[in-house]
């Protein structure tokens, strides 16, 4: 029987004898840490096991390793190691009790290996096609005939491994750079042996190491193999290539799962890992071509969140199954709710690198958007409340939602005031930004869980603390947001001078040249929508660098579209006084007059603590939420409210 909301997308289908249940596959995460003797901690379990429990067809853990001098980092699974045997057994029961197939992937970093510390003062031996000097400044060996042998020896040892602990299939990591896409690439094979040159030839060793593992598990367990469809570096190979590899593996293997780029390329990698500045799906179209040449089913991803997009993925042929990473992070119910006519309750992933930036420092798992990721293992859901408490929230943003939302749902009585005639704060502003329509869809899907849960809304109410005193309530929380900070330069007060609040309309409020006085994150984003609406911006910061706030990898997407753009960004700049023409600054060189028709102010937000502190004592006990502490990200005001809600 067929399901009635998206009957191509929730359709079966079967692997060389392993049935999958839906085309909703998990594609692989690798852990932000392990144990000392890297093995899965019950935190990793509990992390893929909610993927799992969300209704995907199987789900794919990152990065085993299958040789010890083939790990790039200490956040890998040592595949060639047999005690990781019970771990992994966990990892595939856990699976196996929601339905859901057990994947593992199989790696080895190549030249990129030993990068990074093992713990140890041991300097690793890094094997790659060609003798080089890695990026990390360590010497590359070319692996002779007996190391190729030997490796592809390590792949089958990794997949039989994987087989005894109860995994489903294995995923061969043929892709982004690693060691088996370094000799499929002829900008990083060199060789002139018969292991290099020719496409025939650059293709011997991944074809070896499939051999060797189709040997080794035998002729009825599925083999997916992940290959980027093109590398969209200088010098690497497009599709036309990708297409004749295809081909190649065409047969061989039980899905091929086509990505892109190479992970190590800063242009690439916000294309293997979509940044927001780039269409969802933006990837599709490489699988769409080399399915036309294959018998093999294809497996596509790249940014996808929208089910109607997966589920004309799948209807058109483009692709036989779809794979989420980051939005499975955002809401791991994505599937069971889709297949279950809630779509519009899908928390969907708005690609801004918060857990991409917490993987590499924080060594969590972590989402702007939910709270809950990393810390499965404590609660899958809030704890029903001893006694239920009345409840007043002073502030409609993200923050004061998240914590309406979660009081709600544990049982309290929860009355939301809103000053605005809209909830959602800050991210109002996103609402016209075609980059940011996740991040303000985030904010009616609050709405709609609010509504659902009971939680009594007021907007157009600035409360007062006298009015929350008068409420009796058990508990306020004071969740009103920050302020604009406004440059004490002469002319600030000018009519030629507006807020953020003018992006709250379309088209914003502003004339055709800008000067945005603020390089920050939101500055800088700000300029990127103006340009694309076609507006002269110049961008002025007082740092020496724009967008310092932001996280690398966003900051990377940022700076590849403005090299492109027209923004004029002047850093090291002080905005000296907003005149009739525009904006004098101080620069370097001397004082610089900006035309300009309007100056947006994107200088940063404060908090007003005086506002704050006058809601003390209005209830036996009042909390703080988000930026009225300290002015910040959403995945801090979220985070807050969720726990400060968790607290009553």
């Amino acid at each position: 029987m067929k399901n009635k909301y998206y009957p191509n997308l929730a359709s079966p289908i079967t692997i060389n004898g392993v049935t999958f249940k839906n085309r909703i596959f998990g594609a692989p995460m690798s852990n932000p840490e392990l144990d000392p003797d890297c093995h899965m901690r019950r935190e990793e379990l509990a992390f893929h096991e909610n993927r799992a429990r969300g209704g995907m067809a199987s789900v794919a853990i990152g990065l085993g390793i299958v040789d010890p001098d083939g790990r790039t980092h200490t956040k890998e699974v040592k595949l060639y190691d047999v005690m990781s045997l019970p771990s992994l057994k966990e990892v595939a029961n856990v699976m196996h009790r929601h339905n859901c197939n057990a994947v593992m992937e199989l790696a080895h970093g190549g030249k990129y290996a030993g990068a990074r510390s093992h713990g140890d003062n041991t300097i690793p031996k890094v094997y790659g096609p060609n003798d080089e000097i890695n990026p990390e400044g360590l010497q590359v060996t070319a692996m002779t005939e007996e190391d190729i042998y030997r490796i592809a020896g390590y792949f089958a040892d990794a997949a039989m491994l994987c087989k005894e602990a109860g995994f489903d299939m294995i995923l061969l990591h043929g892709g982004h750079g690693w060691l088996l896409a370094q000799f499929m690439s002829p900008t990083m094979n060199h060789r002139t042996d018969r292991w290099g040159g020719s496409l025939e030839n650059r293709m011997r060793f991944p074809l070896l190491v499939i051999e060797k593992v189709r040997e080794a598990v035998g002729p009825h367990f599925p083999i997916e193999y992940r290959m980027s469809g093109a590398e969209l570096i200088e010098g690497g190979y497009g599709i036309e290539e990708g297409i004749e590899m295809a081909k190649m593996l065409d047969g061989k293997v039980d899905i091929l799962h086509v990505s892109a780029g190479v992970h190590e390329d800063p242009a690439a990698f916000v294309l293997t890992h979509p940044s927001m500045f780039v269409e969802h799906g933006c990837n599709v179209y490489l699988a769409a071509e080399i399915k036309k040449h294959v018998k093999t089913p294809v497996a596509t991803l790249g940014g996808l969140n929208d089910p109607d997009m997966m589920e004309e993925i799948i209807a058109s042929g483009k692709a036989d199954i779809v794979e989420l990473a980051r939005q499975s992070i955002c809401d791991p119910y994505f599937a069971e709710k889709a297949f279950s006519g809630n779509k519009d309750d899908i928390t969907r992933c708005c690609r801004c690198f918060t857990c991409f930036y917490n993987y590499l420092t924080n060594r969590t798992f972590c989402c702007a958007f939910n709270p809950v990721v990393g810390h499965e293992l404590e609660s899958f859901s809030a704890p029903p409340a001893t006694t239920p408490q009345k409840v007043v929230v002073v502030g409609g943003g993200p923050g004061g939602m998240e914590a309406a939302l979660t009081a709600a749902g544990r049982g309290h009585s929860v009355t939301l005031y809103e000053k605005n005639s809209r909830l959602g704060g800050a991210l109002l502003s996103e609402q016209y930004i075609p980059f940011k329509q996740d991040m303000y869809n985030f904010v009616k899907v609050m709405e709609r869980r609010l509504a659902k849960a009971g939680v009594r809304v007021c907007l157009n109410t600035a409360l007062t603390p006298e009015q929350a005193e008068a409420e009796k309530a058990d508990v306020v929380i004071v969740a009103v947001g920050a302020e604009p900070i406004v440059p004490p330069i002469p002319g600030i007060g000018g009519a030629n001078v507006v807020g953020l609040d003018a992006l709250h309309q379309d088209p914003p409020a502003l004339g055709q040249k800008v000067v945005i006085l603020g390089g920050g994150l939101v500055g800088s984003e700000s300029a990127i929508y103006l340009d694309g609406l076609g507006k002269d911006v110049t961008v002025v910061e007082m740092k020496d660098d724009w967008a310092s706030d932001a996280y690398f990898m966003h900051k990377n997407a940022m700076k590849i579209y403005v090299e492109k753009s027209r923004i004029q960004i002047k850093t090291g700049t002080t905005a000296k006084e907003v005149t009739e023409k525009g904006l004098l600054c101080q620069t370097s060189e001397g004082e610089e007059l900006l035309e300009a028709d309007t100056i947006l102010l994107a200088a940063g937000m404060k908090p007003d603590r005086g506002k704050v502190d006058d809601f003390y004592n209005t209830a036996p006990r009042v909390f703080q939420v988000g930026d009225c502490i300290k002015a910040g990200r959403v995945v801090d005001a979220v985070t807050a409210g969720y726990y400060r809600a968790i607290d009553i």
